[in-house]
């Protein structure tokens, strides 16, 4: 394993600053759609990110939506964390120019094996949140905080929560916009162990199924995406 890369950096106040969309208002990304202006969607975290059919689902309403106008860049990679997403946010972010960036790396950050503390874990994404507004002060950045992790994978991260409560302490401390994924998620798991267990069939990834009931709707409710009478995520 690489040793972990940190680096600090100063920017001026108007760089920090980021728009908070409450419920019901739209996003940055929806309000430039909506203008007519041709937007490019990151979406940077784990496996969570990199295998999940969400991204397809999101790319599926944006087209139906805004037709010809976003366009979804899937930046994940699975078994990565924090440090991972510092050290490639050149490449795979910043280079790409843009215009809203998805992050997601809590629930590999929580990962015993990577002995990253909260505190390391909010050090980088506060430093890949810096880099992104210093590249393009205009750029929306969203936080997510996905779903439980049950049996063996909640046993290798056993302080998951403390991870995912910091996500939220840092969007609300920035003005950023959350998606909390986590309530609904544990809603189901309490009530219809299940229905869980089918739409998380290994017991951390939802499946394509899971993401078309759960997390998919949370985005496009949560970014005011304008949701067409056919269904957003099929494919046809």
């Amino acid at each position: 394993m690489k040793k972990p890369y940190y680096s600090v950096i100063l920017l001026p106040i108007f760089l920090l600053s980021a728009v908070i969309c409450h419920a019901g208002e739209k996003s940055r990304l929806v309000t430039n759609l909506e203008a007519g202006k041709q937007q490019t969607v990151i979406t940077y975290g784990t496996s969570l990110t990199a295998g999940g059919a969400w991204v397809r689902q999101l790319q599926q309403a944006l087209d139906r939506s805004y037709p010809g106008k976003a366009r979804v860049i899937n930046s994940g990679k699975g078994g990565m964390w924090s440090t991972w997403g510092v050290e490639n946010l050149d490449r795979r972010v910043i280079e790409k120019k843009p215009d809203t960036v998805l992050i997601e790396f809590a629930i590999n950050d929580a990962f015993l094996s990577y002995k990253t503390s909260v505190a390391q874990a909010r050090a980088n994404l506060e430093n890949m949140i810096d880099r992104i507004l210093k590249s393009n002060p205009d750029c929306e950045i969203v936080l997510m905080v996905m779903n439980p992790p049950i049996g063996i994978h909640l046993e290798r991260r056993p302080k998951i929560k403390g991870y995912y409560q910091m996500y939220r302490d840092a969007a609300k401390d920035r003005k950023l916009l959350l998606i909390d994924h986590y309530p609904a998620w544990e809603k189901i798991l309490k009530k219809d162990p299940k229905l869980f267990n089918k739409y998380v069939p290994d017991g951390i990834h939802p499946g394509p199924e899971g993401c078309k009931a759960v997390i998919t709707p949370q985005i496009i409710k949560s970014l005011g995406i304008k949701v067409q009478q056919k269904d957003p995520t099929d494919k046809k």
